[in-house]
């Protein structure tokens, strides 16, 4: 599967010898920032408190994040990148920034979503999210407003350890297929 608009051919599995590919979107920066306002600048103790001090205020205030701490990964691909808050007022909250940092996390990766339909040459009909952040109510409805298309969160958000578990009993014949 090659891309050409910048994301990454990644093997999604291999079964009975057969390698199934995937394209992968980076982003470097999703979850760390919720940790990094966690622990750098403890706007926050916990990173499930960032979902009500986001809700605590109306919208973001004006406040614009670049969640680029690590550089910015797919599409653009800038390891120098840094990040960057812009809209500051004496008016601003921690909940300004809370919610800036959530939008932040969605619209990078509406840009990833906005990349990849165009290497499938087609609109996606629903996003399916999995990990600690999609737990996350508003961040979740932030996500499906950017992209207007339903988001499906699991009954099971770490599906990748639950993926993981699934193919090791297949390899050990717990199952017999993947159905």
């Amino acid at each position: 599967v090659a891309s050409n608009n910048r994301m990454l051919t990644t093997i999604g599995y291999q079964l009975k010898g057969k390698i199934t590919y995937a394209l992968e979107g980076s982003i470097f920066t999703a979850g760390a920032l919720v940790q990094w306002l966690r622990d750098q600048m403890q706007i926050i103790s916990d990173a499930s408190e960032i979902e009500a001090l986001a809700k605590s205020v109306e919208n973001n205030g004006g406040i614009t994040f670049v969640p680029a701490l690590s550089g910015l990964g797919a599409p653009y691909w800038d390891p120098e990148a840094t990040g960057t808050i812009i809209g500051i007022t004496r008016g601003t909250q921690k909940g300004h920034i809370a919610r800036a940092a959530l939008e932040s996390i969605a619209l990078r990766t509406r840009d990833i979503i906005v990349e990849m339909e165009k290497d499938a040459a087609t609109s996606f009909k629903s996003l399916k999210v999995d990990g600690g952040a999609s737990n996350n109510n508003l961040l979740m409805q932030i996500q499906a407003d950017l992209l207007t298309t339903k988001v499906i969160r699991p009954q099971i958000t770490e599906t990748t350890a639950l993926g993981a578990a699934f193919f090791a009993g297949l390899a050990v014949g717990f199952w017999k297929n993947i159905e």
